[in-house]
Protein backbone atom coordinates (compact mmCIF):
# COMPACT_ATOMS: atom_id res chain seq x y z
CA UNK A 1 0.00 0.00 0.00
CA UNK A 2 1.62 3.10 -1.00
CA UNK A 3 1.78 5.52 1.82
CA UNK A 4 2.56 9.16 2.30
CA UNK A 5 3.00 10.93 5.35
CA UNK A 6 3.38 14.28 5.97
CA UNK A 7 4.34 16.30 9.17
CA UNK A 8 6.66 20.20 10.07
CA UNK A 9 3.77 22.34 9.58
CA UNK A 10 3.34 24.77 12.62
CA UNK A 11 2.04 28.23 13.23
CA UNK A 12 5.20 30.83 12.52
CA UNK A 13 5.76 34.77 11.80
CA UNK A 14 6.22 35.96 8.25
CA UNK A 15 9.52 35.85 7.74
CA UNK A 16 9.88 32.56 9.45
CA UNK A 17 11.00 29.05 8.65
CA UNK A 18 9.73 25.74 8.10
CA UNK A 19 10.56 22.37 7.08
CA UNK A 20 8.22 20.14 6.05
CA UNK A 21 8.93 16.03 5.47
CA UNK A 22 7.13 13.67 3.99
CA UNK A 23 7.84 9.90 4.34
CA UNK A 24 6.82 7.69 1.46
CA UNK A 25 6.26 3.81 1.77
CA UNK A 26 4.42 0.83 -0.56
CA UNK A 27 6.81 1.86 -3.75
CA UNK A 28 10.12 2.63 -4.80
CA UNK A 29 10.99 5.90 -3.83
CA UNK A 30 14.01 6.78 -5.35
CA UNK A 31 12.93 6.04 -9.15
CA UNK A 32 9.54 8.33 -8.65
CA UNK A 33 9.12 11.73 -9.50
CA UNK A 34 8.05 13.58 -6.19
CA UNK A 35 6.28 16.99 -5.51
CA UNK A 36 4.63 19.69 -2.87
CA UNK A 37 1.08 21.03 -3.26
CA UNK A 38 -0.97 23.29 -1.49
CA UNK A 39 -4.44 24.55 -1.28
CA UNK A 40 -5.05 27.77 0.26
CA UNK A 41 -8.56 28.25 1.73
CA UNK A 42 -11.20 29.13 -0.99
CA UNK A 43 -8.60 27.87 -3.96
CA UNK A 44 -7.37 24.93 -5.84
CA UNK A 45 -4.83 22.78 -4.86
CA UNK A 46 -1.49 24.22 -6.63
CA UNK A 47 2.06 22.40 -7.15
CA UNK A 48 4.53 24.51 -5.46
CA UNK A 49 7.80 22.41 -6.39
CA UNK A 50 8.39 19.08 -7.88
CA UNK A 51 11.84 17.06 -7.95
CA UNK A 52 12.92 14.46 -10.55
CA UNK A 53 13.63 11.10 -9.35
CA UNK A 54 17.82 10.05 -8.50
CA UNK A 55 18.86 9.43 -11.59
CA UNK A 56 18.21 13.31 -12.71
CA UNK A 57 17.70 15.08 -9.95
CA UNK A 58 16.10 18.51 -11.18
CA UNK A 59 13.85 20.60 -9.50
CA UNK A 60 11.19 23.25 -10.53
CA UNK A 61 9.67 25.70 -8.84
CA UNK A 62 6.36 27.44 -8.85
CA UNK A 63 6.93 31.42 -9.60
CA UNK A 64 5.80 32.53 -5.97
CA UNK A 65 7.78 30.14 -4.00
CA UNK A 66 11.22 30.75 -6.36
CA UNK A 67 13.99 31.70 -3.90
CA UNK A 68 12.21 30.89 -1.04
CA UNK A 69 11.53 26.95 -0.60
CA UNK A 70 13.54 24.54 -1.36
CA UNK A 71 12.79 21.03 -2.39
CA UNK A 72 15.22 17.99 -1.34
CA UNK A 73 15.13 14.18 -1.42
CA UNK A 74 16.66 11.38 0.86
CA UNK A 75 16.14 8.70 -1.05
CA UNK A 76 18.11 6.17 1.71
CA UNK A 77 15.64 7.85 3.87
CA UNK A 78 12.34 7.57 1.75
CA UNK A 79 11.95 10.86 2.42
CA UNK A 80 11.03 14.12 0.99
CA UNK A 81 11.53 17.52 2.25
CA UNK A 82 10.04 21.49 1.61
CA UNK A 83 12.62 23.64 2.97
CA UNK A 84 9.95 27.21 3.45
CA UNK A 85 11.96 30.16 3.97
CA UNK A 86 11.15 33.80 4.35
CA UNK A 87 7.48 32.80 4.75
CA UNK A 88 4.77 35.37 3.63
CA UNK A 89 1.09 35.26 4.93
CA UNK A 90 0.08 33.75 1.57
CA UNK A 91 1.72 30.91 2.25
CA UNK A 92 -0.55 29.75 4.78
CA UNK A 93 -2.43 26.74 3.48
CA UNK A 94 -2.11 22.90 4.02
CA UNK A 95 0.54 21.20 2.18
CA UNK A 96 0.71 18.01 0.21
CA UNK A 97 3.49 15.37 -0.31
CA UNK A 98 2.58 13.78 -3.88
CA UNK A 99 4.22 10.98 -5.95
CA UNK A 100 3.83 10.41 -9.43
CA UNK A 101 3.50 6.31 -9.69
CA UNK A 102 5.11 5.42 -12.93
CA UNK A 103 7.24 8.31 -14.07
CA UNK A 104 11.29 9.41 -12.92
CA UNK A 105 11.10 12.22 -14.68
CA UNK A 106 8.39 14.49 -13.54
CA UNK A 107 6.53 16.09 -16.63
CA UNK A 108 5.53 19.46 -16.83
CA UNK A 109 2.32 20.96 -15.01
CA UNK A 110 2.65 18.57 -11.93
CA UNK A 111 1.03 16.11 -14.39
CA UNK A 112 0.02 12.62 -12.91
CA UNK A 113 1.51 13.61 -9.44
CA UNK A 114 -1.20 12.29 -7.15
CA UNK A 115 -1.24 13.62 -3.30
CA UNK A 116 -2.06 10.79 -1.21
CA UNK A 117 -1.66 11.71 2.37
CA UNK A 118 -3.52 13.82 4.51
CA UNK A 119 -1.58 17.15 4.79
CA UNK A 120 0.20 19.09 7.39
CA UNK A 121 -1.14 23.08 8.02
CA UNK A 122 1.20 26.00 7.96
CA UNK A 123 -0.20 29.22 9.34
CA UNK A 124 1.58 32.36 8.54
CA UNK A 125 0.79 35.42 10.56
CA UNK A 126 1.68 38.78 9.44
Amino acid sequence: EVQLVESGGGSVQAGGSLRLSCVASGYDFSRRCMGWFRQVAGKEREGVARIDSDSDVSTYYEDSVKGRFTISRDNAKNTLYLEMNSLKPEDTGMYYCAVDLVNGFCYPDFRYLETLGQGTLVTVSS
